[in-house]
């Protein structure tokens, strides 16, 4: 089972992966709010890294060419978002 440093590790290597994307970057940036020099400080927040992986889990082919991309199960991101500050979403059961 992952814990929450492992989804904080995905995280910081989703935020890299979007570093990478040019088209990604400036919806990202605009997105959260985040100026890219705020980077490197926000990176550090586990909230922070949460809304990177809910940026990356808007849209199925940004989850699968990250977990090609970064060589993880394409479900990964999202057990490690629900582990994350503000992850745990309702349950409809």
């Amino acid at each position: 089972m992952m814990k929450q440093e492992s989804a904080e590790t995905l995280g910081l290597q989703a935020l890299g992966w979007l570093l990478g994307q040019d088209e990604l970057l400036p919806q990202f940036l605009s997105a959260t709010g985040a100026a890219p020099d705020d980077l490197r400080r926000l990176a550090a927040q586990p909230e922070f890294l949460g809304a990177v992986l809910d940026f990356l889990l808007m849209d199925d082919s940004m989850v699968l060419a990250f977990a090609e991309a970064a060589g993880v199960p394409p479900e990964l991101p999202y057990q490690a978002r629900q582990l994350l500050p503000g992850g745990a979403g309702p349950h409809w059961t």
